[in-house]
């Protein structure tokens, strides 16, 4: 049964959202910063020539780089300044949050509330400008390698202060990044790195769609695949959209209180437990923990000789964990698995919860309140955190195998499909609770009037 918010949110109308001026200015805000992040995907890095690098991108085309220049919106095939994206800042967050989970110290400070956050924030952002340089230094490496190799000049100046230009640039422009998602975050609409990546995944439709009917055309891919394609992408996202949507609401009761006339009534309400509690952070953290060192070691291995022993190790690891293998598809899917608890947990505590029931008064029929909730409440979400990771890992990991095995782009992957839709159900789903609240605020006018009146 709906809920009275729900009713109410399902009969807004489009024409109070022109009169939503601060609704308006958040989502002009939002699509200018993201402009900004699209105009920044063509900057290239100094020192690098972006004619010859596009031939150099294109002798290494399908590989595991090419997933990686999906998620950066194209920025890494062109070596902009932001080619390695937020994908460093969602590493250095899974390590931060592993760690305050495991850490005592860290575990205090998560416990303190905003000042605690405010400083694994800050220990977060470190860790993004260490990674970063990390992954910028073998990105520039690299890119000589590669470019020695093929005979393909695409550093102007190779040497030392190329690759100091190229760390301090990449640095530059990841954090610039996270600060236009904390802008966005704060003065727009959804979440801002979420939408970064979303932005950078939709950019690649246009492209890789022209090459699919392409192949179509030229018959390399079979029109029936195109077909039957574009059959199971629409019924992957009403999927994802059912899914997303999908709940588990808990009866909460409260003590019987005075109502009207005298009579006695109990408050009941429900707290709803979403099948997918952890969202798209599950298949985000598996592929960046993945491309970390698949990145490395790619790029790492052009410059050392396949007869060592290191060059061996290399191409050993490349192979099995390419994209499409069986042990990265293990590995993936152990990923989607684990982070979905993990991130389950961090974000929903069954003890701070059944705790606030109880200080409200309010408690599960049948269940004591206090610790017999908590474990009521962790039950339940154990059990529906089962049904939604299971659900993250086929929508994620069924699709790659099927493109693996017919070479279809990577954009169509679940991963990408899942990332899409879940950031613009959130995203709407925010402008539905701006337009709920101002439709609220003119009731709450209207009201005042009337009374002002009498």
């Amino acid at each position: 049964m709906a809920s009275r918010a729900d009713n109410l949110a399902s009969n807004l109308s489009l024409a109070n959202f022109s009169k939503a001026t601060e609704l308006k200015n958040r989502i002009w805000f939002t699509i200018g910063a993201l402009i900004v992040f699209r105009f920044l995907s063509f900057v290239p890095l100094p020192g690098v020539n972006p004619l010859i690098l596009q031939d150099l991108y294109a002798q290494t085309r399908g590989g595991v780089l090419d997933l990686f220049n999906t998620f950066s919106g194209g920025s890494l095939e062109r070596m902009s300044l932001i080619a390695l994206g937020v994908m460093p800042y969602i590493t250095a967050s899974i390590v931060v949050q592993l760690a305050a989970s495991l850490h005592p110290a860290l575990a205090a400070l998560k416990k303190e509330g905003e000042s605690g956050r405010k400083k694994l924030n800050q220990y977060t952002r470190y860790g993004t400008v260490g990674l970063t340089a990390v992954q910028g230094y073998f990105l520039a490496v690299g890119l000589e390698s590669y470019a020695a190799a093929s005979g393909l000049q695409a550093v102007v100046d190779p040497g030392l202060m190329f690759r100091i230009g190229a760390v301090i640039s990449l640095v530059g422009g990841t954090m610039f990044l996270l600060w236009l998602g904390e802008q966005i975050t704060s003065r727009g609409i959804g979440n801002g790195v979420s939408l970064i990546i979303m932005a950078g995944i939709i950019t690649q439709f246009p492209t890789i769609t022209a090459q699919l009917f392409e192949g179509g055309r030229s018959g390399s891919i079979s029109p029936f695949l195109i077909v039957a394609l574009i059959i199971v992408i629409v019924g992957l996202v009403l999927f994802i959209c059912f899914m997303e949507r999908a709940n588990r609401r808990l009866l909460i009761q409260y003590p019987k209180r005075a109502g009207q006339r005298g009579m006695m009534q109990a408050d009941r309400s429900h707290l709803p437990l979403k099948l997918n509690t952890a969202g798209v952070i599950p298949p985000i953290f598996a592929s960046s923990l993945l491309l970390l060192p698949l990145t490395i070691t790619q790029f790492a291995g052009s410059s050392v000789t396949p007869d060592s022993t290191m060059g061996g190790v290399l191409v050993t690891l490349n192979q099995y964990l390419q994209h499409g293998a069986p042990l990265y598809m293990l590995l993936y899917a152990a990923g989607i698995i684990f982070f979905t608890f993990f991130y389950t947990a961090v974000v929903f505590n069954p003890e701070e919860t059944a705790e606030n029931l109880k200080k409200n008064g309010g408690f599960i029929p049948g269940i004591r309140p206090g610790r017999n909730t908590a474990n009521y409440l962790d039950y339940v979400l154990t059990r529906i955190t089962v049904i939604g990771a299971a659900y993250l890992t086929l929508v994620c990991v069924l699709p790659e195998y099927v493109i693996a095995q017919t070479g279809l782009p990577f954009f169509l992957g679940g991963t990408s499909l899942l990332i899409v839709v879940n950031v613009t159900v959130d995203t709407i789903a925010q402008i539905q609770s701006h337009l709920l609240a101002h439709q609220y605020g003119d009731l709450i006018k209207k009201a005042k009037l009337k009374g002002r009146l009498r």
